[in-house]
């Protein structure tokens, strides 16, 4: 080979390989910035359909079984929520808005104004409050040591696995029970469009047991409309 055709292909080699270094190996934005996207879409959204469970809490725990609801960013969340207390599962019909949580049970069928604290269980509203240290954007915000995972499909949706941990300090807010000294393991799912699809959430919530929280989103164009019973 010639010293041109030489340097000409080592030239050429060393743009390839300066290319492969300046994003993800599918072409896509780096995982933090992609986080940051779907963060500001949250933001961006008039309101959720949202949706919080774990499968159980580990024996003699008291907190947050599901919430499953509309919310936005007033704050506000109008929806059904279950808490384990006393070993018993309690279910009730939960509108938050303005700072106060009320809650109707089938046991008492009228609205009445609820400490969520006194049950380990969040204010409902914060998960969507976009001001809030709990308020799902701000997590997303949050996370460290991000890193982009595995694909995986909804239907026909391919969602992008975004792997991170969150300081218990942050978690605390959403569930008051979460051990602050702890790092949660999290799992962000995003779309094509960089919003986010779901998100895991594994740590000492409750004691030193592990429990696994799964979160699932759907934005909304309007407002939610949630006034005080």
């Amino acid at each position: 080979m010639s010293t041109r055709r030489l340097l000409t292909a080592l030239a050429l080699g060393g743009a390839l390989l300066l290319g492969g270094c300046t994003g993800d190996d599918d072409g896509s934005a780096p995982a933090d910035e992609r986080l940051d996207a779907a963060a500001s879409a949250l933001e961006d959204a008039e309101s959720f359909e949202i949706s919080l469970s774990t499968p159980e809490l580990p024996s003699g725990a008291k907190g947050l079984l599901s919430a499953k609801g509309v919310g936005d960013h007033s704050p506000a969340f109008e929806g059904e929520v279950t808490v384990v207390a006393g070993g018993a599962s309690i279910g009730a019909d939960v509108i938050a808005v303005d700072g106060k949580v009320y809650a109707k049970t089938g046991f008492a069928p009228v609205w009445a104004p609820l400490d969520p604290a006194s049950l380990g269980a969040p204010d409902p509203a914060a998960l969507v409050g976009k001001d809030s240290d709990s308020g799902l954007g701000s997590l997303l915000g949050a996370t460290e040591d991000v890193e982009a995972g595995d694909q995986s499909r909804d239907g026909k949706q391919v969602l992008t696995e975004i792997t991170g941990t969150i300081p218990g300090g942050r978690i605390q807010d959403l569930i008051p029970s979460a051990d602050e000294s702890a790092d949660f393991d999290v799992t962000y799912r995003l779309t094509d469009d960089d919003e986010l699809h779901d998100a895991t959430l594994t740590g000492p919530f409750y004691g030193d047991a592990d429990v696994t929280y799964t979160l699932t989103l759907d934005p909304r164009d309007e407002p939610a409309d949630i006034t005080a019973p």
